[in-house]
């Protein structure tokens, strides 16, 4: 049985411990071997375009750009395509390795035997 885990972020920096803490733990997972599949919804999509996640600021907590960078590593980040929508942002506007998609592939991802689901 595989291990997953798929973390959707619901905050950005209006909730910056909220947020923080799902991409510090996106990327503890992934530097622990977990195959790990981060979404950003929200305010948070803003973090999937180049330089944003540069003005994200919290004290005590690692600088998101290197958080992203370790998560793209070795899992991935997906954009939720109605919030990109909400916000023009295309496919192309994101930073290298990053995608947009949709409910339907979020609950594909979701449903499997193996996978943990968490909500920030």
């Amino acid at each position: 049985m595989a291990n997953k885990l798929v973390i959707k972020v619901t905050a950005g920096a209006e909730a910056p411990e909220r947020c923080s803490q799902a991409f510090t733990v996106a990327a503890v997972a992934v530097a622990s071997g977990v195959e790990v599949s981060l979404w950003l919804t929200g305010e948070s999509t803003w973090f999937a375009l180049p330089g944003r996640a540069a003005d994200f600021s919290l004290p005590h907590a690692a600088p998101l750009p290197e958080l992203i960078s370790g998560i793209l590593a070795g899992g991935t980040v997906t954009v939720c395509s109605q919030c990109a929508a909400r916000r023009e942002i295309d496919e192309a506007d994101l930073i290298e390795g990053a995608r947009i998609a949709g409910a339907q592939v979020f609950v594909s991802e979701i449903m499997p035997d193996g996978v943990q689901a968490l909500v920030y």
